[in-house]
């Protein structure tokens, strides 16, 4: 049985001003590939943290009024379109076909499947999807214009995740440096049964490090910079980036032991 998903209680309607930049169609590529991350509510980082703790595979989006989504991957074929009736209903989104792709389990891994029942493609990290593909955690897939992650934490525990996924793409990006930081201030928010922890500051991650607050900031704002978290209230901005880490497998559990 498919795992219902319903939407986070959020306080603002979608707008393109506050998803991450367009990506442009150039043939069977996209020039840029980026995840719609938005400002993340507490129920929302809550919910994510959770399915990440319970090991689950899972898509997560933002619907047509920028809400979040995820639903678990617990059921063999998953039909993606949109009509109504599709396990994944993108009734919002003008360039998905009535059926546009369906997910599949195989082989003990997830597979999209997109043979020409689209009209505008199925894209995996900007590469369209000419019959079926192998997903790995992190990757970004779109249909007609929504783009979803897909998290697999379990997989993501035995194999590095690959350079052309988002996630893969962003931890080889991310110096030795960066990284102590990343895992000092997304520890709280893993470690916590409820996800409402806070973030460290510059001064807590420092010393926990025992290095300079100059150094942790200089890394800090190169880590906003390579997220592209946008501009919030330092407290907010700083769980935004642990959101994104966590949320794209680039920090896991398995990092604090």
């Amino acid at each position: 049985m498919l795992t219902a998903w319903t939407p986070a209680a959020r306080g603002s309607t979608w707008s393109a001003d506050t998803c991450a930049t367009r990506s442009t169609v150039r043939g069977d590529k996209i020039t840029s590939v980026t995840f719609p991350f938005d400002e993340t509510t507490q129920s929302e980082l809550m919910e994510l943290l959770a399915a990440v703790r319970r090991g689950e595979t899972f898509l997560t989006w933002r619907d047509g009024e920028g809400a979040q989504q995820l639903l678990v991957l617990d059921q063999g074929r998953v039909t993606v379109g949109r009509e109504d009736r599709s396990d994944i209903p993108l009734v919002w989104d003008p360039e998905a076909s009535r059926l546009h792709a369906l997910l599949e389990h195989l082989g003990g891994s997830w597979t999209v499947v997109d043979d020409g029942m689209s009209r505008n493609g199925t894209f995996v990290n900007g590469a369209r999807v000419r019959s079926r593909l192998r997903l790995n955690d992190g990757d970004v897939i779109r249909f007609g214009s929504t783009d979803m992650l897909f998290r697999d934490p379990s997989s993501a525990t035995g194999e590095t995740a690959p350079a052309s996924s988002t996630g893969g793409h962003l931890a080889s990006a991310v110096t030795a440096g960066q990284r102590r930081v990343l895992l000092v201030l997304c520890r709280p928010l893993l470690e916590a049964a409820d996800g409402a922890s806070m973030p460290p500051s510059n001064p807590e991650i420092a010393k926990a490090l025992t290095v300079s607050v100059e150094a942790v900031r200089s890394h800090m704002k190169a880590l906003f910079k390579l997220f592209g978290v946008p501009e919030l209230p330092p407290n907010r901005k700083r769980v935004e980036l642990a959101r994104r880490a966590i949320g794209m497998g680039i920090v896991t559990l398995r990092d604090l032991t």
